[in-house]
């Protein structure tokens, strides 16, 4: 059987999202997959494993679509990391929006347990490695390895963050999506006023004092 289209990533992952809307189901098997869509079984292996492999790279591939697209504006290069992530999330669910119908047929029996969905976990892992790259500023709390995991449990507060926003998304009803736009500014301006760096540590130097003030008159 010879091609009668370049395959390649890309492609292969467009013809998967356009079976599944059609058939309301993943395809049965490779080989059957891809004499539908008129390319060599040995193809899709050079590029994906399974067709599990393969759905945790199409979730993963919003992001880096995602990503590539705000790479490509200076401005957005130069904001601080809070616009950033206001930026990002903005972008990727324009993405998400764009290809609605595959994410909520994907997602509708799952969302209550999102955060744990091996569906996802491609996704998870690039999530994370993102928002170690925006460098938010954390307390200097002067010890290395309660530092790592103070950036640890940042990045895992941020994705059960990006999971309910997620979940609002798919139960949103509004026009445009209105208010998951609402949701994306309020939930992560809420996040930085919780880790504004000068109230935390102004909250902390004021139990230091009132600890060492607690010791001297027990003294």
């Amino acid at each position: 059987m010879e091609s009668t289209q370049k395959i390649n990533a890309e492609s292969i992952i467009s013809n998967f999202m356009e079976y599944v809307l059609e058939n309301e189901k993943a395809p049965k098997t490779v080989y059957a997959f891809a004499k539908k869509y008129n390319f060599e079984e040995s193809e899709f292996y050079d590029y994906f494993s399974s067709f599990t492999h393969l759905e945790k790279e199409i979730f993963k591939a919003f992001l880096d679509n995602t990503l590539a697209l705000l790479n490509q504006n200076e401005d957005y290069l130069q904001f601080p990391a809070k616009e950033k992530l206001i930026s990002f999330y903005y972008t990727f669910f324009e993405l998400l929006t764009a290809n609605r119908s595959y994410v909520v047929f994907m997602l509708k029996d799952y969302k209550g347990k999102l955060e744990t969905l091996g569906m996802l976990t491609e996704l998870r892992k690039s999530f994370k490695a993102y928002i170690k790259t925006l460098e938010i500023e954390t307390i200097d709390l002067k010890q290395e390895k309660i530092k790592e995991f103070q950036e640890k449990g940042m990045e895992e507060a941020a994705w059960i963050q990006f999971m309910l926003t997620i979940k609002f998304w798919l139960e949103d009803t509004s026009k445009g999506f209105e208010k998951t736009d609402i949701f994306i500014e309020k939930s992560i301006q809420a996040s930085f006023d919780i880790m504004d760096t000068k109230v935390l540590n102004s909250i902390l130097d004021f139990g230091k004092f009132i600890f060492n003030e607690k010791i001297k008159r027990e003294r």
